[in-house]
């Protein structure tokens, strides 16, 4: 019984971990879309000048 119990609590937390892993993924698909649209934007707004794609 508690090998049984102790497997299915793998299962849940490896689970769990691949539900997070797939978010996480799609956060970081966002950032990246976020931060390309910047660069974009950013050089052509300041085309005449001289233009920093970034901000630090």
């Amino acid at each position: 019984m508690t090998a049984l119990v102790i497997v299915l609590l793998l299962v849940v937390v490896l689970a769990g971990l691949g539900f997070l892993v797939k978010v996480l993924w799609w956060a970081a698909i966002a950032v990246l879309v976020v931060w390309i649209l910047g660069f974009v934007f950013r050089s052509a707004d300041a085309a005449g000048s001289r233009s920093q794609w970034y901000r630090w």
